[in-house]
């Protein structure tokens, strides 16, 4: 704590006392939404890895299939039908607001050929397996998990960075700007009861010698 280098007047001592309500109202705003904040994050981190281990699962399922299909299949044939897209996707992203945080909001955009996401695989099954249709079923079917995972990714990023600002701005306030605050306007009360005394005082002596 320190005194701030501020005279000791009664119109000082109004301006710090208001700075001082609005500081503590301004801490428990803060120390609210830092709250609020982390109970945000902390369901944020354990559905990331919720989602983490079942996305890793998947993936690793279908990697093992697509690996046992490239053994068997000719590589050019992997090769082509890789070329060629089965369908054209765009990717929009939105932003929703989580206690003053703007965390993205991402969904995948399928052409009209696709039914809701839905990807009919082009290429001939005749020189195809069972492996390799299960392969890539299996990552069509992951990759809005692969965005959702993404997306969870980014929103607890940026949730970190601003509960470690907010946090930051908490501890000033707490430690710092308050503490400082009261102790100033405890040091010109002082001073000015101090100042009323001395008045006090010689306004009794004046008296005395009248």
């Amino acid at each position: 704590m320190a005194v701030l280098n501020v005279k000791p007047t009664r119109m000082e001592l109004a301006r710090l006392k208001a700075r001082l309500k609005l500081s503590t109202r301004g801490h428990k705003l803060l120390k609210d939404k830092q709250d609020g904040l982390m109970k945000e994050f902390v369901l944020k981190v354990k559905q990331t890895n919720a989602l983490r281990a079942d996305v890793i699962g998947q993936l690793g399922h279908a990697m093992q299939q697509f690996s046992i299909a490239k053994s068997l299949v000719d590589e050019k044939f992997i090769e082509e039908i890789m070329s060629i897209p089965a369908q054209s996707v765009s990717l929009d992203i939105d932003r929703k607001n989580i206690l003053s945080v703007r965390v993205p909001k991402m969904h995948f955009n399928y052409n009209e050929a696709t039914s809701q996401g839905k990807v009919e695989l082009e290429y001939g099954y005749l020189n195809s397996n069972a492996e390799l249709d299960i392969a890539f079923e299996e990552l069509i079917e992951i990759m809005p998990k692969l965005l959702e995972f993404a997306e969870l990714e980014k929103s607890c990023q940026l949730m970190a960075v601003e509960i470690e600002r907010t946090r930051r701005r908490v501890n000033a306030l707490e430690y710092r700007t308050i503490p400082d605050l009261e102790e100033t306007i405890y040091y010109i009360r002082m001073k000015l009861e101090e100042s009323a005394r001395a008045t006090t005082s010689r306004l009794m002596k004046i008296k005395d010698m009248g």
